[in-house]
C-alpha cells in the first residue's frame, strides 16, 4: 500500500471508525474512488428480460453480488442486465446527494432499483429507509422502475440489534410500497436454528461467498416469485 493510500485509509478510519458498517482496506479505496460497474443497459439493444440498478455499499459489491444475482436468475431461465453504484460505507442519502442514481433511473432503463445501506437498526436508519426511501420510490414511479429493499444484517458483534434491522427494512419497504428482499431475516433464521455463522466472512460483518450466494437467491426469489 503506497503512502497516499495509507493516508486515505487512516483518515477514513478516523471519520467512520465508530460506524457499525466496518471498513476494510478495500472499502477505503471505494470511498475514495467509488464503484460504478456492471453491463451497459440500453433498452434499445438489451437482450435481457429485466435490467436492474443496484445501489449500495460494500455489502452489495463484496463477492460481486450483482453477478451472483444474474447467475441465479439465469439458472431459472431469466436473463438480467445490471448496473451497480456502490461505495464503501455509503447510505442511501449519500447516493442521493451524489446525484448519480437519479441520472441512471431517469434514463428509464431499469425494471428494478435495489437499494441497500448499513444495518440501520437505530432511529436514524429508520428515518432514512422510510423517509429518504420515499424519494427513491417517487423517482422510480415516474421512470418505470420498481423499488426494492435489500435487507442486510448487523455484524456479529452487534447481533443483538438484528431484530431492529429486520424491523426497519421491513418498515421502509412497506411505507414505500416496495419489494422487500429479506436477506437479513433469512440469515438470522439460519443462525438461530443451526448456530452456524458461515454466512459471515472473516471480519464477521461482510459476507462470505456462501452468504452472498444466499443473498442472491433471496433477491431473485423476491423479485420473480
Amino acid at each position: 500500500m503506497n503512502h497516499s493510500l495509507k493516508l486515505v485509509y487512516l483518515i477514513i478510519l478516523l471519520v467512520f471508525g465508530c460506524n457499525n458498517d466496518t471498513l476494510t482496506p478495500q472499502d477505503a479505496v471505494e470511498v475514495n474512488n467509488g464503484q460504478v460497474g456492471g453491463e451497459e443497459v440500453d433498452p434499445n439493444t438489451s437482450t435481457s428480460d429485466y435490467d436492474i440498478l443496484f445501489v449500495g455499499n460494500s455489502l452489495t459489491y463484496y463477492n460481486d453480488l450483482p453477478n451472483l444475482v444474474k447467475t441465479e436468475a439465469a439458472e431459472r431461465g431469466i436473463s438480467l442486465g445490471f448496473q451497480m453504484i456502490a461505495k464503501g460505507n455509503y447510505a442511501i442519502v449519500d447516493h442521493w446527494s451524489d446525484g448519480e442514481v437519479q441520472k441512471q433511473v431517469e434514463t428509464g432503463n431499469y425494471d428494478f432499483v435495489i437499494i441497500q445501506q448499513g444495518p440501520s437498526s437505530q432511529s436514524d436508519g429508520y428515518e432514512m429507509l422510510v423517509n429518504d426511501g420515499r424519494k427513491y420510490a417517487e423517482l422510480c414511479a415516474v421512470n418505470g422502475s420498481r423499488l426494492a429493499y435489500f435487507m442486510v444484517w448487523p455484524s456479529r458483534r452487534y447481533y443483538h440489534t438484528f431484530d431492529g434491522v429486520i424491523r426497519n427494512y421491513s418498515a421502509g419497504a412497506r411505507a414505500n410500497n416496495a419489494i422487500l428482499c429479506p436477506v437479513g431475516r433469512v440469515w438470522k433464521s439460519q443462525f438461530d436454528s443451526t448456530g452456524d455463522f458461515s454466512y459471515y466472512g472473516p471480519d464477521e460483518f461482510h459476507p462470505s461467498l456462501q452468504g452472498s450466494q444466499v443473498a442472491a437467491e433471496v433477491i431473485v426469489n423476491s423479485l420473480f416469485n
